[in-house]
C-alpha cells in the first residue's frame, strides 16, 4: 500500500488582474481587498494555517509586492503600538503572521490560466503533494475547508476535490463532478465536467476552489495545450491524471463566498461582519432599516 505523504504546503495563485473590481483594484491587489477589516487573503492563509500548511507558495504578478509586505514584520508599525500600549493588535499581526521562511513568492509572468499559476510553483513544491486555494473563494464553517479535506485526505489519500452543492438549474456555470462510492465525509469522484451544457450535469456538486493535489500534475501541465479562453486550464490537466489516480471529493457543508464577484464580496463582507460582537448589532439595525426602505 502507498504511504500517504503529508500536505505541508499551499499554493496560492494571486497574479490576476482584478477587472472586475475596476478602478478600486488599480492600485490595490484584489486579494487585499477587505472583507470587514482583514484583506480576502488573509482569511484563506488562515484557513490554510488551521489545516497545518508550513508553507506558502503565493504566485504573484507585477504590482502585488504589497501582499509580500501584508504577510511581513512592519518594524514602525510594531514599535508605534508597543509605545502606546495597544497590545491587542500588536497580538493580532503577530498571530497572522507565517512562521519565518515559511512563505515563497513566485512570479507567473502571462496570464496564461490557473493550469499555468499551479505549474509556476512546481520547483518549491518538489516532489509533494500539496493544497491550491484560490483566494477569491472565502469560507465559513465551524472546520475550516482544507481541515476537512487534509482530514478525508489521510485516510484516503489520492487526490481531493472540495465540492458544495449547488441548485441544479445552475450547475451550467460550474465546474461540476459525478458522484461515485461514499466516503467518510465526501465520495469518489467519477467524472469532471467543466461548465456542462444545461441538462446535462451529471450532478450539482460543484467545485469551489479548494484541492489536495498530487505532484504528478506538473509534468502534466509542463505539456498542457491552452484550452477554455486560450489558457492553460487546471480542470484540463485533472482529468488527464485521474487516469492514473484517484479523485475524492471533501463535502463542504459551510458557506462559500465568491470575492472575485461583487455580490459575493459584499455577502461576505455582510455575513462576517454579523459574526462581530463589537459591530454585530449595528450592522443589523441598520441593515434592516435598508431592507425596510428598498
Amino acid at each position: 500500500m502507498t504511504k500517504i505523504r503529508r500536505v505541508r504546503k499551499a499554493v496560492l495563485p494571486v497574479a490576476g488582474l482584478g477587472t472586475r473590481f475596476l478602478p478600486a483594484t488599480k492600485a490595490v491587489p484584489k486579494e487585499m481587498l477587505t472583507v470587514v477589516d482583514k484583506p480576502v487573503v488573509q482569511y484563506v492563509v488562515e484557513e490554510a494555517m488551521a489545516a497545518g500548511i508550513e508553507h506558502f507558495v503565493f504566485v504573484t504578478g507585477r504590482n502585488k509586492a504589497v501582499i509580500e509586505d501584508h504577510f511581513d514584520i512592519q518594524v514602525e508599525l510594531d514599535d508605534t503600538l508597543r509605545e502606546r500600549g495597544k497590545s491587542a493588535e500588536l497580538k493580532s499581526l503577530e498571530d497572522m503572521l507565517p512562521k519565518a521562511g515559511a512563505t515563497s513568492f513566485t512570479r507567473q509572468q502571462a496570464p496564461l490560466g490557473l493550469g499555468h499559476a499551479v505549474w509556476c510553483a512546481r520547483d518549491i513544491i518538489g516532489d509533494e503533494p500539496f493544497a491550491l486555494l484560490l483566494p477569491d473563494m472565502v469560507m465559513r464553517d465551524q472546520v475550516g475547508c482544507l481541515s476537512g479535506m487534509v482530514d478525508l485526505y489521510n485516510k484516503v489519500g489520492g487526490n481531493i476535490v472540495a465540492v458544495a452543492e449547488c441548485d441544479p438549474a445552475q450547475a451550467h456555470k460550474y465546474g461540476i463532478v459525478g458522484k461515485g462510492e461514499d466516503l467518510d465525509g465526501g465520495f469518489r469522484i467519477t467524472q469532471m465536467v467543466e461548465k456542462p451544457e444545461p441538462g446535462t450535469a451529471p450532478s450539482n456538486y460543484y467545485i469551489n476552489g479548494r484541492y489536495i493535489l498530487q505532484p504528478e500534475i506538473f509534468d502534466i501541465l509542463s505539456k498542457q495545450e491552452r484550452g477554455a479562453g486560450n489558457e492553460i486550464q487546471v480542470t484540463d490537466a485533472m482529468l488527464k491524471l485521474a487516469d492514473q489516480q484517484p479523485f475524492s471529493a471533501y463535502q463542504f457543508g459551510g458557506e462559500t463566498y465568491d470575492c472575485g464577484s461583487k455580490a459575493g464580496f459584499i455577502l461576505a463582507n455582510v455575513a462576517f461582519a454579523l459574526d462581530r460582537d463589537d459591530i454585530k448589532s449595528q450592522v443589523f439595525e441598520e441593515l434592516k432599516n435598508m431592507i425596510a426602505k428598498a
